[in-house]
């Protein structure tokens, strides 16, 4: 059995904190960007194109 340091482990890129490899990664570690559900949400949330405000003219 591995020990949990001994795992790879990556940056998430949304909170900048280390994460180490899981078992449910196994199939796509390389392609595992954030750490987590909610740090995902974010980044997808803060990526999205916003709307602009529409300026009314007189």
């Amino acid at each position: 059995m591995r020990r949990k340091q001994d795992l790879p482990q990556k940056y998430c890129v949304q909170c900048q904190r280390p994460f180490t490899w899981r078992k449910k990664w196994a199939r796509c570690w390389d392609e595992v960007r954030h750490c987590s559900e909610r740090c995902r949400r974010e980044a997808k949330q803060s990526n999205a194109p916003r709307r602009q405000m529409h300026e009314q003219h007189d």
